[in-house]
């Protein structure tokens, strides 16, 4: 293979790779925790954008439950989202390993 079309296919994958970016964006991942009580809504960058509590869970006695199921709410969107990620950056790489960690 060429050094030429070599270089056109790096710089294809690099326009899907920031297509597929693009399109995660703006796509929402959601997650539960304590059997719904809290919701957590992700965006394919990892951002938090929404955190709905149910009112039952909000009790002044037991503020340290309520931050644990926050916490996990939260990190499971974002898994959720880093998951979506690795599986279309598969698709856009054709499987290759890439030779860098990707920040996602």
């Amino acid at each position: 293979m060429d050094l030429f079309k070599m270089m056109g296919q790096v710089k294809e994958m690099q326009g899907r790779m920031a297509a597929m970016q693009e399109e995660l964006s703006n796509r929402t991942f959601s997650a539960l925790a304590g059997g719904g009580l809290v919701t957590a809504d992700v965006d394919g960058k990892m951002q938090l954008k929404r955190l709905k509590l149910d009112p039952a869970v909000v009790n002044p006695a037991d503020i340290e439950m309520l931050e644990d199921l926050v916490v996990v709410a939260v990190a499971e969107a974002q898994k959720k989202a880093a998951e979506a990620m690795q599986m279309e950056m598969q698709k856009v790489t054709g499987g290759i390993d890439l030779p860098f960690k990707l920040p996602f």
